[in-house]
């Protein structure tokens, strides 16, 4: 490794020196710096660093300087959760050195990979259960493996893989050395691997000093939006940041491709990359991504974990998950190899309040933002530019109104003549008063009939009576 003194502490072969070179790494990461040496020595190790520091190097390098070029037998294993971390190893090593490799990944056909296995490679990399079920096959012979490697260790042991991880692990001859890595190692794992061995090693933890990524190098906004709104919400982020290149998470493959539908009928070049999506749909949108052809991905947190897309300037979760190791898997994707980033979350009233929790306990500083006009700004800035709107409209309507004042002054005005006072009514007399009253006392009266005898019935009696 072309470092600057710990060159000679490492004792690599002179043949790393311009490999290295061309890949522009001229001094070593922090935790290349401290696996290195441990990974020489033949420690068992697990080790827990941030996303984006180096980790896949920082055991690929000393575990392939101990392979043994003129043997034909299989001599390291390297196991990854997905297809697509798996492929993304692959062309790691392959980057580094000339010995042979095999990918063996689910979904492929097995008549193939059992061709691989004929032309003896010397570097295996797939998941727990295709491994396990070629070893089964009496295929896959790794009775000489020097080295065993479990990339994303958590998602290994997590509950659907830990069975396969485990049996794939006692498959294993004693005396090899297991290496795990993960951004978000726990002691309990490394008690479990070693139970899983058949000469139960002791693996040793190391948790190195965080670099601070999340708090240092990424800005974490949070933008409120109601579920039914959300994809709507997304689709004016993307108008109004216009990323270079943005990772879109979401927890469920079905929202994956929903996201994506949406976005793409309202001219939004993006992709779709999700566990359900056979290899060659996965294959396709990750180059288009990582190519720069299409600026936006839409994943899942399975099909996403541990890779490494360079110069993503924004992620975007759709949801907040419960979980803090997934919420850091996502961020991590951004502000790598010591760039900076964005991580925005979108989320309703729920989520905003747990977002609130995971702020507390990662000790992170969350800002809210809105979309507000074609722009992305923060609250502070939307009172001020409503005030600013307040003015501007009361100038305008001031504007209009002072004219017609100035034009009304101007006006001649009419003289009008003076209004007449009505005179004032007499006082009525008594006399007056009295008269009145007769007048409706005589109205009210009914009408008698003098001719008819009292005792006679009346018209409307007598009607009554027939």
């Amino acid at each position: 490794m072309c470092y600057i003194h710990p060159m000679s502490d490492y004792s690599f072969s002179e043949r790393w020196i311009p490999i290295l070179a061309a890949k522009s790494i001229s001094t070593p990461t922090a935790v290349q710096r401290q696996v290195i040496p441990q990974l020489q020595e033949g420690t068992h190790l697990l080790f827990e660093s941030e996303t984006g520091t180096g980790k896949t190097l920082a055991y690929l390098l000393p575990l392939l300087e101990k392979i043994d070029a003129s043997d034909s037998h299989v001599q390291l294993v390297v196991v990854a959760p997905t297809h697509e971390l798996c492929s993304q190893i692959k062309g790691e090593v392959q980057s580094v050195t000339d010995l042979r490799t095999a990918l063996l990944i689910g979904g492929a056909p097995l008549k193939r990979q059992q061709d691989l296995l004929k032309e003896k490679p010397q570097v295996i990399i797939g998941g727990p259960v295709r491994l396990a079920e070629l070893i089964h096959l009496k295929k896959l012979k790794v009775d000489q493996v020097k080295a065993i490697v479990f990339d994303e260790v958590d998602r290994l042991l997590a509950p659907e893989l830990r069975d396969e991880t485990c049996m794939l692990l006692g498959l294993m001859p004693e005396g090899r050395q297991v290496v795990a890595c993960s951004a978000t190692a726990k002691p309990k794992l490394a008690e479990i691997l070693s139970e899983a061995c058949n000469d139960k090693p002791v693996l040793k933890l190391e948790q190195l000093p965080k670099e601070d990524v999340l708090r240092k190098r990424i800005s974490h906004w949070a933008i409120f939006a109601e579920e039914r709104s959300k994809i709507d919400t997304l689709r004016r982020f993307l108008s109004a940041e216009k990323p270079a290149k943005a990772l879109v998470f979401t927890a469920r493959p079905d929202q994956a491709m929903n996201i994506v539908y949406k976005l793409q009928y309202k001219k939004v070049d993006c992709e779709v990359l999700h566990a359900r999506q056979d290899k060659q749909e996965r294959k396709a949108a990750i180059d288009r991504f990582r190519s720069g052809k299409t600026p936006v991905l839409v994943t899942s947190d399975l099909a996403a974990r541990g890779l490494d897309f360079p110069g993503i300037t924004h992620i975007i979760q759709m949801d907040v998950p419960t979980n803090d190791d997934f919420f850091v898997h996502r961020a991590g994707r951004t502000a790598r190899s010591g760039l900076t980033g964005i991580n925005v979350c979108i989320g309703d009233a729920h989520e905003m309040r747990t977002l609130r929790r995971l702020e507390r306990r990662l000790e992170l500083t969350v800002y809210p933002k809105m979309l507000h006009n074609g722009q992305v700004i923060s609250p502070d800035q939307f009172m001020e530019a409503e005030d600013f709107e307040d003015e501007a409209e009361n100038a305008a309507e001031e504007a209009v109104r002072e004219p017609r004042r100035e034009a009304a002054e101007r006006r001649p005005q009419k003289v009008r003549p003076p209004r007449q006072e009505k005179r004032a009514t007499e006082p009525k007399t008594a006399a007056a008063t009295v008269q009145t009253e007769k007048k409706v006392r005589e109205r009210k009266a009914p009408t008698v009939d003098e001719n008819r005898p009292q005792w006679a019935p009346t018209v409307s009696q007598r009607k009554h009576k027939k």
